[in-house]
């Protein structure tokens, strides 16, 4: 029996191993030694930006004007914005606006982002697709950065780089998410700099138009999704530091949940509808799509199983210090949940905190896709 609970520790702790470290340092290497150049030089290319809304019309203006105010912005041909069920006076906004390459693209019914998408981009005239949000604001530089990729034709997407912007009220769930979102961005670029990234950041991404293939009316990683289809058509999707969009991070765990839940969700949901993508032989990605992805949906389950396992294998010392190693953490994750409610900062405890509520929300997230307990309308935290 001891040996069974061995195996299971361990086979655990390797597991937590490969997706938080090991991949993150395989493909660090393999970009490194195996990396594939982009071949970048700007050119004037016709540009249709898509933005899909539900109840944004307090962001549109500012989202707006960043757009028009981007270097290169002559290139911006249209700027579609489909108004997905809003009743929030967003047909007045635009019309405020009064720009002749905005256009208000109105759907009675709301049904998601997706679905939207479906009739748009269908309906775009540039060459180039620019997908957005109504919220985050581009750097000036963006569409210079982003569109000088697409001189190689080996590129069919471009996902541009969110920022974080830190502040000095930012909360110690805040400063969790930061810490979070530079380490996903360093496994991004590693993946792009060996052979493409298994989905877009779906704040700023950018297609070649003619190979948008339309994706099921439930998806909710289209950023995963569109950019999968691309890459299974033989292009590349690679991830461009210098194309800059900025955001504010969530400052609660609470706030996080809720988007990160339906995005987990989502990535457990991917498997469902595209089954073809967890075959090394369909999906080009497959390394990628599979450890940065899928592997992640199973993190819940492994620091369960590390803890029972350690728990049975005590009282033996070298796992009774392992177990005080297991404790402190969650220790750790308690302080940063104190330091959260008392509004002081933590970057030590904070990280703790956001891994730990990570994967508790993955744990729910999983559950969700597994009883389709989740909607392709999506429910906006609270700023």
């Amino acid at each position: 029996m001891t040996l069974t609970w061995q195996i299971l520790f361990w086979t655990a702790v390797g597991g937590l191993a490969y997706i938080y470290a090991g991949y993150p340092l395989l493909v660090v290497a393999l970009g490194r030694l195996c990396g594939r150049r982009v071949e970048k030089r700007f050119e004037p290319r016709t540009v249709s930006v898509v933005i899909a809304v539900h109840n944004e019309a307090r962001h549109l203006k500012h989202k707006i004007a960043s757009l028009l105010a981007l270097d290169r912005s002559e290139c911006l041909t249209e700027i579609l914005i489909g108004a997905d069920g809003c009743t929030d006076g967003t047909a007045r906004i635009i019309h405020e606006i009064n720009e002749p390459r905005v256009r208000l693209v109105e759907f009675a019914e709301r049904r998601g982002k997706p679905a939207v998408l479906n009739d748009l981009v269908p309906q775009c005239r540039g060459e180039i697709v620019l997908l957005t949000d109504a919220r985050q604001e581009f750097d000036r530089e963006f569409l210079t950065a982003c569109l000088a990729n697409f001189a190689d034709p080996r590129v069919g997407v471009v996902s541009g780089e969110l920022i974080l912007r830190a502040d000095e009220s930012d909360s110690t769930a805040a400063e969790g998410i930061g810490l979070y979102w530079r380490y996903e961005k360093l496994i991004r670029k590693s993946e792009s700099h060996f052979r493409g990234v298994p989905g877009a950041t779906g704040a700023c991404y950018a297609i070649r138009r003619e190979l948008f293939r339309p994706i099921a009316a439930d998806t909710i990683l289209d950023d995963v999704a569109i950019p999968l289809h691309i890459v299974a058509q033989g292009y590349r999707c690679v991830f461009e530091s210098a194309a800059v969009a900025y955001d504010r991070p969530s400052q609660s765990t609470e706030q996080e949940a809720i988007r990160k839940r339906r995005t987990i969700a989502g990535a457990a949901q991917l498997a469902r509808l595209y089954p073809q993508w967890l075959s090394p032989l369909a999906n080009p990605l497959w390394l990628e799509f599979v450890s940065h992805k899928l592997l992640r949906l199973a993190s819940p389950a492994l620091m369960y199983a590390a803890l029972l396992s350690n728990a049975a294998l005590l009282p033996s010392p070298f796992f009774t210090g392992l177990m005080a190693l297991q404790i402190a953490f969650y220790m750790a994750a308690v302080c940063g949940w104190w330091t959260q409610q008392t509004g002081r900062r933590s970057r030590v405890f904070g990280t703790a905190l956001m891994f730990l509520a990570l994967n508790w929300t993955t744990g729910l997230a999983v559950c969700d896709a597994l009883l389709s307990r989740y909607r392709v309308t999506w429910t906006k935290a609270a700023n």
